[in-house]
């Protein structure tokens, strides 16, 4: 036995992940049907199959969430899900290729799931393989009919590249553990920090979640990859929200991100960001709704980062520049200036953290088989290139491990870990008092410094017009004779992004992280995005849409006998 314990110590970390690999049922099964699956299918004589691959989303999950003293629910779970990408024709032209009209495009990216035991028996493992790899073979057989009925009546592409990208094949074996954490001290954490909102009666609903989930991924394909990676993904989220007498929702909200449970806030920091939470909701309550406006606007970091992610980064997808329904803003414009030369755009999801921060867009490997990697965007204002998955572009023909897709969905270019620099950066004093000389040049009666945005939408589609619209759910009035500021409420900001970014006049030198998820055609994903300041010489606003609804006619019950806020 000690003889045994003393080998075991000796390999080294590349054998024992080696050793680790080769006793995995799961992988075991997987490989296993890939042999006999590919073994008969490449050789089908209505149309061969050329790519089979396989993704495993081994997940485990836990949660608690606490509203007003008490929690609300608790929960844990573990599933296994599979996805199947069975490609059949060529390279060149196969299954997946736009079929146009109808918004075919979107509808193809739908995939073939299935749920597989979570008990490592191979026998009931490889027959829910074999069933789906089978649906999803005759779903691609039907859908290639199409694809080439579809190009016989109608007009040739214009960017006529193939569908299909090599990649050499990738071997790695990493999965994550699901940490050990103290349950009860983050629940009863989080009944006592939701106690703080009972003594306002203008919060009509707030709610505390904590959550833990851990993400392995098994992909194994017919070019010889097989990948085991894994994430862990620690989130704590608050929420509070209120109504207008004029029938406006208005909330606030602040998210914790981490990889470990340990690397949560302590409770005293929480409660500190919740009170001033409550005070930024007492504030857009007592304010009048904003007018429209046109004019200088400071987007701090975090909501500068959650701009870029959304008007920049989405249109920077690869595929976004081939597809017959994409309004391809910046398709043709490789090599032009597209912004002030002082900023540089590029997306690195094998960022970690950003001092010590981290970044929930972290991968090592995309969900097509394929390393992470930098991908440079825009240098000195200059459009270098595009998020890339595996279905190639004019010029772009490979890869830069960007594909990405939650279950159920195929993957597409997504972004990861977007970042913003600047090379003309001044500290945040000096950004706030370049724009209120902008507000004094344009005779403006006042500026925007907006601190928080979600995330609205911008769009892509041709058949509508390439603008977006994004909430400023926290901004304030900046006016140039020293007054103090004032918090506004129902602002949109709105443009396009051609024009909103050649404004950009300054930024500061205080970048900071935005953490999400977003959701796309290929489904949700993790991602993160960081930016500085920015100031815009002008942008744009328009009323939000609210609702008829009036705020409660009783107080809260916990506020009666004369307790709580205004």
């Amino acid at each position: 036995m000690k003889k045994i314990l003393t080998l075991t110590l000796l390999l080294s970390p590349c054998a024992a992940a080696a050793q680790a690999a080769q006793s995995d049922p799961l992988l075991a099964a997987l490989k296993a049907e890939l042999a006999r699956s590919t073994s008969t299918l490449a050789h089908a004589e209505s149309a061969p199959l050329y790519y089979l691959g396989y993704e495993v989303y081994d997940k485990r999950y836990y949660g608690v969430s606490a509203s007003e003293g008490a929690v609300f629910s608790e929960d844990s779970r573990r599933a296994r899900q599979l996805d199947v990408d069975a490609r059949v024709g060529s390279p060149a032209l196969d299954n997946t290729h736009e079929v146009k009209g109808d918004y075919a495009y979107t509808n193809s990216k739908k995939q073939e799931l299935a749920s597989l035991p979570v008990e490592d028996d191979p026998a009931p493992l490889r027959a829910e393989i074999w069933g789906l790899t089978d649906r999803a073979y005759k779903t691609a057989l039907d859908r290639y009919a199409k694809v080439r009925m579809n190009k016989s009546v109608t007009a040739e592409e214009e960017d006529k590249s193939d569908d299909f990208s090599a990649s050499p094949a990738s071997v790695y074996y990493g999965p994550a553990s699901f940490p050990a954490f103290d349950k009860a001290a983050f629940r009863n954490m989080l009944r006592r920090l939701s106690e703080r909102f009972k003594k306002y009666d203008f919060i009509y609903d707030s709610y505390l979640r904590f959550s833990v989930e851990t993400n392995n991924r098994y992909m194994v394909n017919s070019e010889g990859s097989s990948i085991v990676t894994g994430n862990t993904y620690v989130r704590l989220i608050y929420s509070l929200y209120t109504r207008t007498a004029d029938g406006m929702e208005l909330s606030r909200m602040k998210i914790y991100d981490s990889d470990k449970p340990s690397d949560m806030p302590a409770e005293a920091v929480i409660a500190k960001d919740i009170d001033a939470s409550i005070a930024e909701l007492a504030a857009l309550r007592a304010a009048p709704p904003e007018q429209p406006y046109s004019g200088p606007v400071i987007l701090q970091n975090r909501a500068a980062a959650v701009f870029f992610h959304e008007i920049l980064g989405h249109r920077l997808e690869g595929h976004r520049q081939k597809s017959e329904e994409s309004g391809q803003t910046f398709a043709k414009k490789v090599g032009q200036q597209i912004m002030p030369a002082f900023l540089s755009v590029y997306d690195d999801p094998t960022l970690y953290d950003v001092k010590g921060q981290f970044l929930r867009g972290y991968y090592r490997y995309d969900d097509e088989a394929v390393p992470a990697r930098r991908a440079v965007l825009v240098e000195n204002g200059v459009l270098k290139g595009f998020l890339m998955g595996r279905s190639p572009i004019r010029n772009f023909p490979e890869s830069n491990g960007h594909g990405r897709r939650s279950e159920g969905h195929g993957a597409v270019a997504r972004q990861g870990n977007l970042i913003v620099v600047s090379s003309r950066a001044v500290p945040y004093k000096a950004l706030r008092e370049r724009l209120i000389e902008e507000v004094k040049k344009d005779k403006k009666p006042y500026g925007l410094i907006v601190t928080d945005i979600s995330g609205g939408f911008t769009i892509t589609e041709r058949s509508l017009p390439q603008s977006f619209s994004v909430q400023a759910t926290m901004a304030y009035k900046v006016f140039p004779d020293g007054r103090p500021d004032e918090a506004v409420r129902g602002l949109n900001l709105i443009g396009t992004p051609l024009q909103t970014f050649s404004r950009i006049v300054e930024t500061g030198d205080d970048p900071a992280v935005f953490d999400g998820s977003c959701g796309a055609e290929s489904g949700w994903v993790p991602v993160s995005a960081v930016s500085p300041s920015l100031l815009f010489s002008e942008m744009e606003s328009e009323k939000v849409q609210k609702s008829n609804a009036r705020p409660p006619v009783l107080k809260p019950p916990f506020t009666d006998g004369g307790k709580g806020g205004n």
